[in-house]
């Protein structure tokens, strides 16, 4: 028998390549509260993960729930891209009794929090005053590259942006990022710009420099390795690599806030970039930004907002989308 539901308890999802976040919110409007993650690679399916949270938590068993998933969302059936995990919406739904359940994209979650982030979850780099009546731009790169937005949709409606921004072909413009470009083309067929900006992009922009030069790697085998290496100034191709990564991730947040007109500002979310700190700020993204030629003085208005907010704000997100 399956148990019985807590009337208007939500079950709120941000699951990503690697960690899966959990919040409980007792209904509509309520603060989120018991934020866990759990790791992935931990559990066997998303539903293994969902009931160990619910059971981990105590609040009973919720009556509707959104899953943020890094994912695009075209049918019933859903595989994970940059994870093992695959499953039917109809199956989770009847597995937990749920009266509604909603799956959206992680960075169609984070998009849909955009307007309740306040001045303490972000750092601004570069640019002016936004518009408040403007699309908004995202982007973030962690397991892989998010891409979203926000369209004005009357005085502060909003329509989020659903697409798979991340698989657009990497934009290369120094013989270096060529290099890369033409390294990760080797191993994956199609350079991606998520090819790069993501953490085993970081790793494999790190690798194939090494390799270009003659280099060691020197025991540097995990993103967070090479930011290391890098912040500390202890290996030049780690250095080079998350300068390349700063500078390509400054080019497409450019593109993308022209293809938008993201006069409302541009959002970097993602669990890379908050941890680059001031290395973002002091790096070539700013310029790459701008450096469109004729629309540089477009994109030198617009200001970029690094998201520091800690739990992911896609939870928020996604209790946004139930309602």
């Amino acid at each position: 028998m399956k148990p019985t539901a807590t009337p208007n308890a939500r079950l709120l999802a941000d699951v990503g390549g690697t960690n899966a976040r959990f919040a409980w919110q007792a209904h509509a409007h309520a603060p989120l509260t018991h934020v866990r993650v759990l790791p992935g690679a931990q559990y066997p399916t998303l539903q293994a993960a969902m009931r160990a949270y619910i059971d981990a938590v105590g609040q009973g068993e919720p009556s509707e729930a959104a899953i943020a998933i890094a994912n695009p969302i075209t049918g019933d059936e859903v595989r994970m891209t940059n994870h093992h995990w695959a499953f039917s919406q109809a199956a989770v739904r009847s597995a937990f009794g749920l009266n509604r359940l909603r799956l959206l994209n992680d960075f169609t979650a984070l998009a849909l929090a955009l307007p309740d982030l306040g001045a303490d979850q972000l750092r601004q780099v570069g640019g002016h005053i936004a518009l408040a009546d403007a699309p908004k731009a995202l982007l973030g790169a962690g397991t892989g590259l998010g891409v979203s937005g926000l369209l004005p949709n009357g005085p502060g409606q909003w329509v989020p942006v659903q697409g798979e921004g991340g698989h657009v072909t990497l934009p290369a413009e120094t013989p270096r990022e060529r290099v890369l470009m033409d390294g990760l083309a080797a191993r994956y067929g199609h350079p991606s710009s998520e090819r790069l900006l993501s953490g085993q992009g970081l790793l494999d922009a790190f690798e194939i420099l090494c390799a270009a030069d003659g280099a060691a790697v020197s025991g540097i085998n995990t993103p967070a390795a090479v930011t290391e290496a890098a912040l500390k100034a202890h290996h030049p191709q780690a250095v080079e690599a998350v300068a390349l990564f700063c500078a390509v991730l400054g080019s497409v947040a450019g593109n993308l806030a022209l293809t938008l007109g993201a006069r409302g500002g541009v959002y970097v979310g993602g669990g890379i970039a908050p941890r680059l700190g001031l290395a973002l700020d002091t790096s070539a993204f700013r310029q790459r930004f701008e450096a469109k030629g004729r629309f540089s003085a477009f994109l030198q208005a617009i200001p970029v907002w690094v998201i520091t907010a800690d739990p992911s704000p896609a939870l928020l997100g996604a209790a946004r989308a139930l309602d």
